[in-house]
């Protein structure tokens, strides 16, 4: 399939070296939130204010309207649902602070070695 994409990307930016074409290509989360956002904002204008002359009942508007203060709420109860999760669900760690304590114990020695007083 990989290959196929570079095909696309040669045929579409024949100038183009493939180091700028990936850095192009790559979609970032932030760009993948603005599309969607702008997306459901765009789905919303339209709804609530009739832009395409769709003749959508009355009812449609009065539920559209509050949307995005319900998509709010609803993006806020579900953050701190999955960071309470997150946190109930922490696994400790044993073996890694196992490890720290003795590289702390080597560094005090090392250092008392050196003539610091702890």
């Amino acid at each position: 399939m990989r290959r196929a994409e570079v095909a696309l990307e040669r045929r579409l930016f024949p100038s183009s070296s493939p180091e700028i074409l990936a850095a192009a290509l790559i979609m970032t989360k932030l760009v993948e939130w603005l599309f969607g956002v702008s997306v459901v904002g765009a789905a919303w204008a339209l709804v609530s204010f009739d832009l395409l002359d769709l003749s959508l009942p009355q009812t449609y508007r009065e539920v559209a309207w509050p949307m995005p203060l319900y998509l709010l709420v609803s993006f806020g109860c579900y953050s701190l649902a999955t960071v309470g999760y997150r946190v109930a669900t922490f696994n400790d760690c044993d073996e890694a602070a196992k490890e720290l304590q003795g590289q702390i114990k080597e560094a005090k020695e090392d250092l008392r070695k050196k003539g610091l007083k702890m």
